[in-house]
């Protein structure tokens, strides 16, 4: 019967462990990335919760300034004219 050689085996054994290490981590970096997500939504979530009071109080037509907290009236945009062309 034939055999590898020590150092045969030895190397691929810690390739063989490189991997399945890399998979391990792989997994863990899958699982955080859910979490991220999840948190994300949430935040997300209590973001738009928050708008809609903040909509109810001071109307849909505003813009927040979220450095300073000031409140302003959105501009309307102007009215655009037809160019009729010949």
């Amino acid at each position: 019967m034939k055999k590898l050689t020590k150092e045969e085996l030895t190397n691929l054994q810690g390739l063989q462990q490189e991997f399945n290490q890399a998979k391990l981590e792989l997994g863990n970096t899958v699982l955080q990335q859910h979490k991220i997500v999840e948190a994300v939504s949430m935040i997300k979530d209590k973001f738009g919760a928050e708008e809609g009071v903040l909509m109810e109080k001071y109307g849909k037509d505003v813009t927040i300034n979220l450095e300073t907290g000031e409140i302003t009236e959105k501009e309307e945009a102007p009215e655009l004219k037809k160019v009729e062309t010949e």
